[in-house]
């Protein structure tokens, strides 16, 4: 699924100094790496060795932010000359840097994933390690994971293997640029190729009954002295990207379970008959015409996030999919349950390795299957930990404690003031609910709402706006009322 992300200005980002520091101290997020760990990378970059493997003929390009500099992905698109496509998507190998019982290894257990902040990004490893020769930055040579993908000519994989080798990207691109180059038709072959293959894998992801919502960013700028929060719509190159990062992903999966060791992410599908039919409530709420026929991923793969009631239902009934688990076997002991029910297919992490702790892991069990040797035992004597390690990730709480932030800092000093908003949650249990959520088109805020009669889910109301504090200790820096 795709990360949600907050773009805030530089101006708004030092007006939001002070909440985004302390919620850093809660969190014990810090950029500082002990002297000890520093040194650590140092010496971890001057001993590392480049495998005997040599890739570098490979036109690779990534696509990242433009200040991204922990490049973790490259690829290279191509038609195969018998038909259908060739994907190499090249993988940073964190594993030539970080090596198991290390202080590297230490601290990036310590720290399961990097975190994002409008202001800053906390690492999980040091930045001489993932801003430099880790990294897929174009024109030097790294250490990779090389997978190279065959595709027919309807987008299904038909083969897929990985293994080590040297490789040299040649171009760092940005979304907003490789989306304008292949709208003007003036992207060259391999990038332009994204584009056919990534609407191909997107067509075989429906078909199998997979699930992808890319909703709108929010995006946060000081304009005259004040905050503005508005959605800013993905663009497609955005999907087609992440079409390449699934693929490789359900690849790895089917890799882990063939050789009877891996790390999977599972997701069961939602059973409840009270929780489905809360999403069909919701969906009629809303306005939102599904029919009997119609599939829950057919549904949302109909809708259009720009939509405000589409976005608003995607929102919520994505939130009450189950929540997906990290599920651990080996030695031929294949799990009861191996598909990520919003994917529709098993699936694994295994293309973020410098960003995500997972990754280095089940990056090494694929590299040893597909070379026909057993998992290295670093890794076999962490597997069973490893769910325990991830679910100590702090990703998720600090990407929805900044929304919260930037929500209240848009709104701040403008209690008293009403807004009109559409009911999007309310209480399920309760027959007669009178708290719920509340969506703003304008700002781009969901705060709680409290009403002193019935909430009506899919209501259009007038919003009463009671607090907005960014330095509120609680959950509900936002608080609307019914007017």
């Amino acid at each position: 699924m795709r990360r949600p992300q907050m773009h805030m200005s530089r101006e708004a980002q030092d007006a939001l100094q002070k909440p985004l520091q302390l919620l850093r101290a809660e969190l014990k997020a810090t950029t500082e790496f002990p002297a000890h760990v520093l040194e650590a990378a140092k010496k971890a970059v001057d001993d590392v060795r480049l495998p005997d493997k040599d890739a570098t003929h490979l036109p690779l390009f990534t696509i990242d932010p433009p200040t991204s500099k922990d490049l973790d992905q490259a690829m290279h698109l191509e038609r195969r000359s018998g038909g259908g496509y060739r994907v190499h998507y090249a993988i940073a190998d964190v594993a030539a840097f970080v090596k198991a019982g290390s202080a590297l290894d230490a601290e990036a257990h310590d720290r399961i994933e990097t975190l994002y902040f409008p202001d800053l990004k906390v690492p999980l490893h040091p930045p001489s390690i993932s801003e430099g020769p880790a990294s897929l930055l174009p024109g030097q040579v790294v250490p990779a994971l090389l997978w190279q993908h065959d595709l027919d000519a309807d987008g299904n994989v038909t083969h897929s293997t990985v293994s080590r080798a040297k490789v040299r990207s040649q171009a760092k691109l940005s979304y907003a640029k490789v989306q304008q180059d292949i709208d003007a038709g003036t992207a060259g072959e391999s990038v332009a190729l994204l584009r056919e293959i990534g609407k191909l894998r997107e067509a075989v992801e429906a078909a199998r009954g997979g699930v992808s919502v890319n909703l709108p960013d929010q995006e946060v700028t000081l304009e005259d002295g004040s905050f503005r929060l508005s959605y800013a719509a993905a663009l497609p190159v955005e999907g087609w990207n992440e079409q390449i990062s699934l693929m490789t992903g359900m690849a790895a999966a089917r890799i882990m379970l063939d050789s009877g060791t891996g790390i999977l992410r599972t997701q069961q599908k939602q059973k409840d008959p009270e929780v489905v039919q809360r999403v069909h409530d919701i969906a009629k709420h809303l306005g939102i015409d599904w029919k009997p026929d119609v599939t829950y991923a057919a549904l949302v793969n109909s809708l259009n996030p720009a939509d405000r009631k589409h976005m608003a239902f995607l929102s919520e009934a994505t939130a009450m999919l189950l929540k997906a688990e990290y599920t651990v076997f080996r030695d031929n002991q294949t799990p009861k349950y191996t598909l990520h029910a919003a994917i529709a297919a098993p699936y694994t992490y295994c293309t973020a390795p410098l960003r995500r702790l997972v990754d280095r892991y089940t990056g090494e069990l694929c590299v040893a299957a597909c070379a026909d040797k057993p998992p290295p035992r670093w890794v076999l004597d962490a597997l069973y930990c490893m769910p325990c390690d991830m679910a100590r990730g702090k990703g998720k709480v600090a990407d929805r404690r900044v929304v919260d932030i930037a929500e209240a800092a848009v709104l701040e000093h403008r209690e008293g003031e009403i807004f009109s908003g559409l009911v999007i949650n309310t209480d399920a249990e309760d027959n007669d609910p009178k708290e719920g959520t509340v969506h703003l088109a304008d700002p781009a805020v969901m705060g709680k709402i409290t009403s002193g009669s019935k909430l009506d889910l899919g209501a259009n109301v007038q919003a009463k706006l009671i607090r907005a504090d960014p330095l509120f200790s609680g959950r509900e820096k936002v608080l609307f009322n019914v007017v």
